[in-house]
């Protein structure tokens, strides 16, 4: 077994123990193996509800401390994510260091199962951004403590379509709220980040006549999906000024901040990305004094823990999408808690979550 430890450099080291202190992690682990690149950190939240699963990201990160970030921040969110679908599952995330589209090798990621298996259960890894099925394959070499295997292997597949249909049911139920009514024929909808899930999210939107638009740093992925539906595309730097119906962040976190929100110019925000909000009091407060209604992203992206989680308990696709039409009305719960308690959604959504918590805890 190569070096595995909670603490890394100097430069990560204070901010460790800041962190975990101040989320609450139970377990974060850093890897490192020479002989094949492998930098990772594995984050484990909070265990109370079950093991924690989620999903093994791989991205260049500028450096050790914005990757510690990223993995505390999403594996929090996976317990939120994990109470509030009503899943018997804990939170957690890894995150691997590193160019997804040239960094990889099948050797990399069996050693990165070495160190799940070190878990030994008290973690289950999955797919997430950068990696794929076939990553998720070269893991289940080294260990069982992983899902989002391909079908052919017994596995879900690919969790994007029912991510983004769980994220597609707290868009309808976001109009619902908004409008009293959850047709999105000829709404404005713009979806930045037309990756597997945003794609997915599209195709949705297009097939209920909704009038979409696109935007991706990926030029060749913008210009592959906007003539497969024959859509419009905004450039990057017009995107939190585009005049449409509802925003649909897709791509990568702390999105709304003090920076874009002032900017927007939509009724909702309903997207597949993760930590949207880049402080949650802050600004979800922001969007409430502006009247935009947020979906909270912790609740409408879960379709792809619910799919993984299928793989657990042993059910099939169609079961899984209907556990994900569930996100439907619990979108319309929170937004209604919210509006009568005139507090934001964020908040609404996490009291919810942290009641299951609380009485997992108790007993």
């Amino acid at each position: 077994m190569s070096e595995l430890n909670i603490l890394t450099s100097q430069e990560t080291k204070g901010a460790v123990f800041g962190l975990i202190s101040q989320m609450n992690h139970e377990v974060v682990v850093y890897c490192y193996d020479k002989e094949t690149g492998l930098k990772a950190i594995i984050a484990v939240h909070n265990t109370l509800l079950g093991p924690a699963l989620g999903g093994l990201r791989m991205w260049a990160y500028k450096n050790e401390a914005d990757a510690l970030e990223d993995v505390l921040r999403l594996s929090r969110g996976m317990t939120y994510k994990a109470a509030i679908s009503g899943l018997d599952l804990g939170g957690g995330k890894a995150v691997i260091i590193g160019d997804s589209k040239k960094d990889k090798s099948p050797a990399l990621f069996r050693k990165f199962g070495q160190y799940v298996n070190y878990l030994a259960g008290k973690y289950i890894t999955a797919e997430d951004v950068g990696t794929s099925t076939e990553d998720m394959a070269n893991i289940a070499k080294e260990t069982r403590f992983v899902t989002g295997l391909p079908q052919d292997m017994g596995g879900s597949g690919d969790p994007s379509p029912v991510t983004a249909y769980g994220v597609f049911m707290g868009l309808k139920a976001s109009a619902k709220h908004v409008w009293g009514s959850d047709d999105l024929h000829s709404k404005k909808v713009l979806v930045q980040g037309v990756g597997h899930v945003g794609r997915n999210l599209v195709s949705y939107l297009s097939k209920e006549g909704a009038v979409v638009s696109i935007s991706d740093i990926n030029q060749q992925t913008l210009k592959q999906v906007s003539e497969e539906f024959n859509i419009s595309v905004v450039s990057p730097e017009k995107v939190f000024d585009a005049e449409v119906d509802i925003y649909a962040p897709c791509a990568l976190g702390a999105i709304l901040n003090n920076d874009t929100i002032p900017r927007l110019r939509c009724s909702i925000v309903s997207g597949a990305a993760n930590n949207q909000l880049a402080d949650e009091v802050i600004h979800g407060q922001m969007l409430l004094e502006r009247g935009i209604v947020y979906a909270p992203d912790f609740l409408i992206n879960a379709g792809g823990l619910i799919n993984v989680y299928s793989e657990l308990k042993k059910f099939d696709r169609a079961t899984a999408l209907k556990h994900t039409e569930k996100i439907y009305d619990q979108t319309l719960n929170i937004l209604k808690k919210a509006s009568v308690e005139k507090i934001t959604s964020h908040q609404a959504a996490m009291m919810l979550a942290e009641q299951r918590l609380e009485a997992a805890a108790r007993h």
